[in-house]
């Protein structure tokens, strides 16, 4: 017997508001009207009454029930039932895509321990993506709130704009729990991905404010980048130096902030100190003059 799920949803672009979700080559698969009329109800396929629509002899109707089986690609779509004229709900019948690779087409990294965070889908395969944050997203539960993509990339990617309730000061013990629901014509992947906030923590690259010239050489100070969360005596980063020597032309890196004299440019990364995150981007190269 197919396996199939009843979704509910906010209404976000591009995804009905009512589906059913089918998995290959299981059936059958029931679809109810969403009425308390139990007689009289006709059932249309894209506005079509189904009895007049070539869907071979894979159709059922009992009361509000329609029953379908051996569900091909030419019954996905959607569905609605009338009575006396009015339609009385709608629902579309949509397949479960290939999960094949799909832990990678997520990624999802935050500039500091505040209440947001990015996202990118990148399988350029979808043309509608969105994600949902918590268990009951996970879930499929209609509590879910969908969020849609903040920016379309040039690349064909997705980006998304999340924000959650984690207390940065607290000691990390929940995982936060993204589910994305990508869709393609009438086909849908969901997948679900758990990670800690600190795992995805890199942040934005830090602001070189000056170089001072003491005896033994240069002392670099580095400044947080504004996105950073404070205090910065709480959230601690580190800091690497990268230079290019003036006299060979060699590139150096130091984590410490006093460096030597006889340097043309520099430029500067950082990490969370704590949890060893990922490090920033690098500082556009500095000249330095003195």
């Amino acid at each position: 017997m197919m396996q199939y799920k009843h979704k509910w949803s906010t209404l976000a672009h591009g995804f009905p508001e009512n589906f059913v979700l089918v998995i290959k080559d299981e059936d059958p698969v029931t679809l109810s009207c969403n009425t308390t009329i139990d007689s009289n109800i006709t059932w249309k396929f894209h506005g079509e009454v189904t009895e007049d629509v070539a869907l071979e002899d894979g159709v059922q109707q009992n009361g509000k029930n329609l029953t379908l089986s051996d569900v091909g690609a030419n019954m996905l779509g959607e569905y609605t039932c009338w009575a006396e004229g009015q339609k009385l709900s709608s629902i579309y019948l949509l397949r479960k895509a290939e999960e094949e690779s799909k832990i990678f087409f997520l990624h999802c990294w935050a500039k500091s321990y505040d209440c947001n965070f990015g996202c990118k889908w990148n399988d350029t395969r979808f043309t509608e993506v969105r994600l949902g944050l918590g268990h009951n997203c996970a879930e499929g539960q209609k509590s879910c709130h969908w969020v849609k993509s903040s920016e379309k990339l040039q690349d064909g990617g997705f980006q998304f704009q999340l924000f959650h309730s984690l207390l940065p000061y607290a000691e990390e013990s929940t995982m936060l729990e993204v589910t994305a629901e990508a869709k393609e014509n009438f086909n849908i992947l969901r997948t679900t991905k758990k990670f800690y906030l600190r795992d995805i923590i890199r942040p934005d690259s830090p602001q070189l404010v000056k170089c001072e010239e003491l005896e033994k050489g240069l002392n670099v100070i580095i400044k947080p980048p504004s996105t950073w969360s404070t205090p910065h005596s709480f959230f601690s980063l580190e800091h690497e130096i990268e230079y290019v020597q003036r006299d060979d032309g060699q590139t150096k890196n130091s984590s410490f902030p006093l460096i030597p004299k006889k340097i043309s440019k520099l430029r500067v990364r950082s990490r969370d100190s704590l949890v060893q995150s990922a490090w920033s981007e690098w500082s556009p190269w500095n000249n330095v003059k003195y």
